[in-house]
C-alpha cells in the first residue's frame, strides 16, 4: 500500500507513522525533514515550497513505487510533502515505510527521499534577513 500527500498544513509525524504499522513489519524507517535555521552559512527567517501539484502527486507516486520494486519486501510506504511557507522546525516531509527487516527499510527509505529531491516538481526558496534565493530549483 502507498500514501502520497502533498499539503499546505502542518505535517501529522504521528499520523504517518500509523499509516505504515503492518503485521509482518519487523521494521519502519522514517525520515523527517525539517526547517534549519542556517543554510550556506546564513541565517534562514523562513522557507517558502511551491509545487506543480498534479505532476508533483504522480512523481511522489512513481517514486515510492520503484521503492516497491526494488525492494519487494517493502509493505507500505507513506510519503507526505508540505507546500506554502514554513518556519523553523516546521516539518517538510516525511517518508515513512514498513518491511519486514532494518536493512530494505533503510534503503528503500534513503531511496525515496534522495530520489524525490532529484525529480519532484517541488521548488524550494529560502528567505534571509537580506534576502531570499530559489535553491534546488529541478528538474
Amino acid at each position: 500500500m502507498i500514501h502520497i500527500d502533498l499539503t499546505d498544513q502542518p505535517i501529522d509525524v504521528s499520523a504517518a507513522l500509523r499509516s505504515v504499522e503492518a503485521d509482518g513489519a519487523g521494521a519502519i524507517n522514517t525520515f523527517i525533514g525539517t526547517v534549519r535555521n542556517k543554510s550556506t552559512g546564513r541565517p534562514v527567517v523562513r522557507l517558502e515550497y511551491e509545487a506543480y501539484d498534479s505532476m508533483a502527486l504522480h512523481q511522489l507516486r512513481k517514486v515510492a513505487e520503484q521503492a516497491a520494486e526494488r525492494w519487494p519486501m517493502v509493505e507500505k510506504i507513506t510519503v507526505v510533502h508540505r507546500k506554502g511557507t514554513l518556519h523553523i522546525g516546521d516539518v517538510a516531509v516525511v517518508v515513512a515505510l514498513s518491511t519486514p527487516h532494518r536493512a530494505e527499510s533503510f534503503a528503500a527509505c534513503q531511496y525515496i527521499i534522495d530520489t524525490l529531491k532529484q525529480v519532484v516538481t517541488i521548488w524550494k526558496k529560502e528567505f534571509y534577513d537580506d534576502g531570499d534565493v530559489w535553491v534546488a530549483a529541478h528538474p
